[in-house]
């Protein structure tokens, strides 16, 4: 809304390093190529993730007195024009905040997320339901424009900071035309982000009554044959990525094992509980050792995404630095059984292991430390015969024969069942005590209930105890 008297509002929501302040100078630019008075305003926020900034941009018409407008420095909740977010928490942040408005607001937002502190640290799934934001979206504003904008950018190798303007371009209503707008973007890279996304909200009011239907079965909770595959397909790529062929095929025949159980018992309860329980079987299998961890950080793509991260020009000098305590625990999964239970042996006794418990600091962009990281990524190739993959897969074999059972005799059960390896993450100290909440859950509740048959009285205490678990990572709860 825009009038002699009445300035048209702009807020943007981004995150450091996605060219926020780039996007607020394409629209000052644009507003003073197309002849308006603008003021533009940025607050910095204390760093969720990588730093939250606000940019707030206002424009009018120069009054024909000549006199300049005063402009306000913050934005008033109600009275903003155009919301552009950079990722689906920080919309949801302007939507609290009462920015967006039913009356008056267009938000312009990107459907992808960038992971908080406070989801991270989360025992479980800490993710924040993107539905509630997405219907707060619906319901608050005038109209939504709701896109991956950040895939649609990295597929044209720029920044959200590009999509973001195309969409806003697109969406129309600016007080400046798109000719403006366009004229003022002279990277090559971030045109053809802004012309990509321009095409995508085009595409995407042109195909808003077809999409529906098919949203509506996205959103269906009933599991399919397809459902199934697509988690085995992601389950296979994992493990080969993460030892071998021969390791996917026995994820192959583990899947088949609960496939054929829940033949007896077959409903949507069941089929729900084989899908969660193949793609918690394709994580745990994939559990996290030091060859893994060493794999990932020695990779070609790390350091691009960090080059990437810290927009760092071709040719410039980025330096990573690892930090990096290896734990006797973790020297002794990688050894032998008979080896690395000495090790266990020795610490139950409250007796030091040399070389451990010490950090240290490894440069993975040198060469000494990209070869190191390579060099322990290669046990891998061994570990088969270490103590952790002995002691992994023996649980594996336990908890595939109980959900065996739960899965021809109680739906309910079984799917909570299922979800019990979500308790087994991280590493070091974090997984020690995953494993024995795991253990405490498994021997005290879940065995008992098949031996006693007593499933159904025991579904609700085993997710209730989960979810305790899950809650208090460090092991706090009493």
């Amino acid at each position: 809304m825009t009038s002699a008297t009445t300035p048209f509002s702009i807020l943007i929501a981004a995150l450091g390093g996605e060219g926020g302040s780039v996007l607020m100078n394409w629209i000052v630019a644009a507003a003073r190529q197309a002849g308006l008075a603008v003021q533009a305003t940025s607050v910095p926020g204390v760093a969720q993730r990588t730093g939250s900034t606000s940019y707030y941009i206002e424009m009018m018409p120069n009054p024909p007195h000549g006199k300049p407008p005063v402009f306000a420095l913050v934005p008033m909740p109600g009275r903003v024009d155009v919301v552009l977010a950079s990722e689906l928490v920080e919309a949801g942040r302007m939507i609290e905040r009462g920015f967006v408005s039913p009356a008056r607001t267009t938000l312009v937002t990107s459907t992808s997320r960038v992971i908080t502190t406070a989801e991270k640290v989360h025992g479980g799934d800490g993710r924040y339901d993107a539905t509630g934001v997405e219907a707060a979206a619906a319901r608050l504003a005038k109209r939504v424009i709701a896109l991956d904008l950040d895939a649609l950018a990295r597929a044209q190798g720029t920044l959200v900071s590009a999509t973001l303007y195309g969409a806003l371009i697109e969406a129309g209503g600016l007080p400046f035309s798109s000719d403006h707008a366009t004229a003022v973007v002279t990277d090559a890279r971030s045109l053809k982000g802004l012309e990509a996304a321009r095409l995508a909200v085009r595409s995407q009011a042109t195909d808003a009554s077809a999409s529906a239907p098919a949203d509506t079965a996205r959103s269906s909770p009933l599991p399919t044959s397809q459902a199934l595959n697509d988690v085995i397909a992601l389950g296979r790529d994992r493990l080969i990525d993460y030892q071998d062929e021969a390791y996917a095929a026995l994820y192959d025949d583990r899947v088949a094992r609960l496939t054929q159980a829940a033949a007896a018992n077959n409903n949507q309860q069941t089929a729900e509980a084989v899908v969660e329980a193949a793609r918690r079987l394709a994580l745990w299998m994939a559990y996290e050792d030091i060859p893994r961890v060493a794999d990932l950080k020695s990779r070609p793509e790390r350091i691009a995404r960090i080059r990437r991260e810290a927009e760092a020009s071709p040719g410039q000098i980025i330096e990573v630095i690892d930090y990096l305590k290896p734990g006797a625990e973790e020297i002794a999964a990688m050894l032998p059984p008979r080896f690395g239970r000495r090790i266990m042996t020795r610490l139950a006794a409250g007796k030091a292991v040399p070389l451990t418990g010490r950090g240290i600091h490894l440069k993975a962009t040198s060469v000494t430390g990209h070869l190191t990281f390579r060099a322990l990524a290669g046990f891998r190739r061994w570990r088969r015969a270490s103590m952790r993959y002995a002691e992994e897969q023996a649980a594996i074999e336990a908890w595939l024969t109980v959900m065996e059972r739960a899965l021809a005799r109680d739906a309910a059960f079984a799917g909570a069942v299922a979800e019990l390896p979500r308790l087994l993450k991280g590493y070091a100290e974090t997984h020690q005590r995953g494993r024995a909440n795991y253990r405490t859950l498994f021997d005290g509740l879940v065995l008992p209930a098949l031996a006693e048959g007593t499933e159904s009285a025991t579904t609700a205490p085993l997710r209730k105890a989960m979810a305790t678990a899950l809650a208090e990572p460090e092991g706090k709860s009493h």
